[in-house]
């Protein structure tokens, strides 16, 4: 038998949802989503690891595909187990078998009825910036570093506009296959700590890029390049063509995702744990 705590062979169970919350550093891997070539990917990595404690194949569902280079402190996702395991086997025994930029932090037996895409409520990314004249020596593919000098109230001022439901296309990459460009964002948040800039977004759902383009406007409103109310302008022309950049996927982190409370998952700590000594 390999990696678990009990003897029991696929056949001897019903099947059993298991909700894992999953913590990467995405800079080695090509994305989420596992791909044809057999290049590293995070899913990738961890149905092989979950794999060998399950003993038998394994799929998992996530709530949020991340680009490469994108990271996560709390990535969720959920697969089905036809072996009987401790939730702490799922964790020390997954983990056993992962590279060291993966983590599950938590394990959790849910009802059949959990999707880890669909019963989510909201996503909520941090994108953090390293505003600097000079390039940091560390935490090279952690940050996003800009040189420019950034007006964070500035920046912030204009994160209000995208507040609510709106048509994003101005927002959206070109590849994005959503069949609808709405989505409604909860709340964005900018703020400082000493040179580390943090823009701090939740929306029910997001299109492909579109955190990263957001980071790339509010980048610009923060240089003085453009004014706040660009933003609104932007939302209203529908034109991804209008709104500059894509903001490279070097610091942004998906750092919670949010479900009914009935399910009882538990609340990770928001952002990367370097953040807390910053507090």
């Amino acid at each position: 038998m390999q990696s678990g705590d009990s003897s029991n062979s696929p056949s001897d169970s019903p099947p059993q949802r298991i909700a894992l919350c999953v913590e990467y550093n995405g800079s080695q891997f090509h994305g989420w989503q596992v791909q044809s070539d057999g290049i590293a990917t995070v899913q990738g990595c961890l149905e092989r690891a979950l794999a060998q404690v399950a003993n038998h194949a394994v799929s998992v569902i996530c709530a949020g595909r991340t680009d490469a280079g994108v990271h996560a402190t709390a990535q969720v996702v959920h697969f089905d187990a036809h072996v009987g395991r401790t939730e702490r086997a799922w964790v020390f025994g997954t983990n056993a078998h992962l590279p060291e930029q993966i983590r599950i932090r938590w394990a959790k037996a849910v009802d059949g009825d959990f999707h880890a895409r669909f019963s989510a409520l909201s996503r909520r990314y941090l994108y953090l910036v390293f505003n600097s004249r000079v390039r940091s020596a560390l935490f090279t593919h952690e940050l996003t570093h800009e040189f420019r000098e950034l007006d964070e109230t500035r920046m912030n001022k204009g994160g209000q506009f995208l507040v609510g439901e709106h048509d994003f296309t101005s927002f959206r990459a070109a590849n994005c296959q959503s069949k609808t460009a709405m989505r409604n964002v909860l709340a964005v948040d900018v703020s400082r700590r000493n040179d580390l800039v943090l823009i701090d977004i939740e929306a029910n759902a997001f299109l492909h890029h579109m955190v990263r383009i957001i980071a790339g406007v509010l980048m610009d409103v923060g240089a003085g390049e453009k004014e706040p109310e660009w933003i609104a302008e932007l939302l209203a022309a529908k034109d991804r063509n209008l709104a500059g950049i894509t903001a490279p996927p070097d610091g942004l982190y998906l750092v919670s995702v949010t479900y009914p409370e009935s399910y009882d998952l538990a609340h990770e700590s928001i952002g990367p744990h370097f953040l807390q000594l910053l507090q």
